[in-house]
């Protein structure tokens, strides 16, 4: 099995322990991966916005990134969604345009070799203990695209329920948007803070000491929130957690 770990733009940036810890846990499982130089991102902005045309050369450099592998994993919904579902649109829409099938066939063989972290874990490997410890209490966040686009229902939830020494704490509205939503957050600023505001008031309303999830950028949304209430709740990717041990808390 060749794996290649898809960092993505936002935790290569801002969370590059959040990659790290993909690869530890991944390790530990007996899973070899590899870390392609050449991705980079994957043209979810320029898309979302509009940009459809733009966002062709990144799929082209991602495809060519992954070129090979088995099975190419993140630890982010939103860039596997972007994976699996808009770049077959693309590719579709470059061949209706009359500019060739090329770059359908590219997202066509991407597509379904891209899984989310949790996804991959519990359906390809078919494990839900990861031989995990985090003696904290935790509640969890599924983020949008996750949940409403790639479906990752109760994987993440069951993954984290099998960590030992970890108490998961149900979060109240847990389906609701935190707001961030990428190019929502900086067209509409102020909703997306006041469902920003929501969603930190109904976590801290749980008692958690950590909040969980498994897309960094919402952590960044939520944390933001936090840290300018000066709030006692810390925000942390699923990665994290799977990846800690014993050790890690002696």
């Amino acid at each position: 099995m060749r794996v290649a770990l898809f960092v993505t733009c936002v935790n290569d940036a801002f969370h590059p322990g959040t990659g790290r810890a993909v690869v530890r846990l991944l390790e530990r499982l007996g899973v070899r991966v590899d870390f392609p130089a050449a991705q980079s991102c994957c043209g979810q902005p320029q898309y979302n916005t509009g940009y459809r045309h733009e966002s062709e050369p990144l799929l082209r450099r991602t495809a060519g990134a992954f070129e090979g592998y088995d099975h190419v994993v993140t630890p982010s919904g939103s860039c596997a969604l972007m994976v699996r579902e808009h770049y077959p649109r693309i590719g579709r829409a470059a061949a209706a345009e009359g500019r060739g099938t090329a770059l359908s066939r590219l997202a066509e063989d991407l597509a379904p070799r891209t899984y989310e972290l949790s996804e991959f874990l519990v359906d390809v490997l078919g494990v839900t203990d990861v031989g995990a410890y985090f003696p904290h209490k935790v509640t969890y966040h599924p983020s949008c695209h996750g949940l409403r686009g790639l479906g990752l229902g109760d994987r993440p939830r069951r993954l984290l329920a099998a960590v030992r020494g970890l108490e998961l704490i149900e979060l109240p509205g847990a389906e609701e948007c935190c707001g961030f939503g990428g190019t929502f957050a900086l067209k509409n600023p102020d909703v997306s803070a006041a469902m920003g505001a929501d969603k930190v008031r109904a976590a801290l309303a749980t008692g958690a000491e950590v909040l969980c999830g498994a897309d960094n950028s919402c952590l960044l949304h939520l944390g933001g929130t936090l840290r300018r209430q000066d709030a006692p709740l810390r925000v942390l990717h699923l990665a994290e957690i799977l990846a800690a041990t014993e050790e890690d808390h002696r």
